[in-house]
């Protein structure tokens, strides 16, 4: 089972990679990963129009993210939804999205990032992705940084809510990959 690791902040600065690392460590246990950094994807701001050629950029995430049989996506919270830059990357691509499932990693103030994952959750069912029940939320996430600089403490217990989010992603991705080979998807 492949898991694209989406990182949705370009933010110089930003703590989603780290947040990243962290998940695909623990989802390497089960999964095969590919981390997808849309800092270094060069997706173009503007979509196109239906006539225009697809750019070279949008076309190498593609294969990418139709390889996928899950995706993971990290996103912080910023004014109470996600990232412009990841909405872009969400909407450049539609076919690569359907019937796979999709874990939410959020993180932010007080919040964990539950408004983005909320916003996400309406933008994944309208690309007709099944986003599971379970999130990982990183409230005060700057809080959680060891004396040396590892993130997190082990005493944030993040690990136990991500190994059941990634449980039922494995579960989910299982059941929707027999069923597309059982029968292809028909939005």
């Amino acid at each position: 089972m492949r898991l694209a690791v989406i990182i949705g902040s370009t933010r110089r600065g930003r703590f989603g990679p780290t947040v990243a690392h962290w998940l695909a460590e623990q989802a390497a246990k089960q999964f095969e990963i590919d981390l997808v950094d849309l800092a270094t994807a060069n997706l173009p701001a503007t979509l196109p129009d239906a006539d225009d050629e697809t750019p070279r950029e949008v076309a190498v995430l593609s294969s990418r993210l139709a390889a996928a049989d899950a995706f993971a996506v990290v996103t912080p919270e910023i004014n109470c939804s996600f990232p412009a830059t990841l909405k872009t990357a969400l909407d450049w691509y539609y076919e690569e999205w359907h019937a796979k499932p999709v874990a939410i990693v959020s993180y932010g103030r007080e919040s964990g990032g539950c408004h983005a994952t909320a916003q996400l959750r309406q933008v994944f069912s309208e690309l007709q992705a099944v986003t599971i029940r379970n999130t990982v939320a990183l409230p005060c996430y700057w809080e959680q940084f060891t004396a040396d600089g590892g993130w997190p403490r082990a005493s944030a217990g993040y690990e136990a809510t991500a190994k059941l989010m990634l449980d039922q992603l494995v579960w989910w991705a299982e059941a929707l990959q027999d069923a597309r080979k059982r029968r292809p998807y028909q939005p």
